[in-house]
């Protein structure tokens, strides 16, 4: 399906960025990319996807030219950073860090990749949001305003490119499986299927599947949306 194409992807030692990689490569991807703060966290990754130690929170045009010298036709903001803390103790560092990785560095990645997609009029831009930028939730002011802003961006910057074949779509999980979730207690995790309609987590596997029919041919009239991967959790 993505043959002679070139996919890049934050955040893709991650469950879900993981997943979204192999998908990818199922999917006949020619070049796959992802960045990384840790080179370590790859060695039992599928040696075909392309890690490139990055910084998301400290991200500048040199280090871009100098680490990232491709064209993706397919982006996917799917790095993710929080660091929970109620309002009234949350400290400048808490809410810059997660600003910083979370939605600026979207704005710098995106800055520097979107002029190759317009040159060629093709390209797919995806930001990985989350559920609770739509319904908020106790302890992440940080992590929920950095992932609504991304909707906003996503509106405005489609309605920009759409022009040129460039599509720019935002997808927002709700509770996944991952790392995460396996610590939890079985308490803690009856008290969020109790929340989710469909009783059960999502899978890595389906947020692919969306990243994957957002960037297909059958989504190409589809620009400024975001598809709800939730279970039913939040009928948005």
């Amino acid at each position: 399906m993505f043959k002679n194409k070139t996919a890049f992807i934050t955040g893709g030692t991650g469950s879900i960025g993981n997943s979204i990689c192999n998908d990818f490569l199922n999917n006949n991807c020619e070049n796959v990319f992802s960045s990384t703060t840790n080179l370590e966290k790859t060695k039992n990754l599928n040696e075909k996807i392309k890690f490139i130690k990055l910084d998301l929170n400290n991200i500048s045009n040199e280090i871009m030219k100098n680490q990232l010298n491709f064209e993706p036709d397919f982006l996917i903001l799917n790095a993710g950073l929080n660091k929970d803390n109620i309002f009234l103790r949350m400290t400048n560092e808490e809410w810059a860090d997660v600003i910083n990785v979370n939605l600026n560095s979207a704005f710098s990645l995106v800055r520097y990749f979107i002029k190759s997609m317009i040159k060629k009029r093709y390209g797919r831009i995806i930001f990985i949001t989350s559920v609770v930028s739509f319904t908020g939730n106790p302890g992440q002011v940080n992590y929920t305003a950095s992932k609504a802003a991304l909707s906003g961006f996503c509106k405005s910057l489609s309605l920009e490119v759409a022009s040129r074949n460039i599509t720019v779509n935002c997808i927002s999980p709700g509770f996944i499986a991952s790392n995460m979730t396996e610590k939890l207690t079985e308490d803690q995790r009856n008290i969020i299927l109790d929340k989710v309609p469909m009783k059960k987590l999502g899978n890595p596997q389906d947020i692919a599947n969306s990243v994957s029919f957002l960037c297909s041919e059958k989504a190409s009239y589809i620009t400024g949306q975001t598809i709800h991967v939730n279970g039913g959790l939040a009928l948005i």
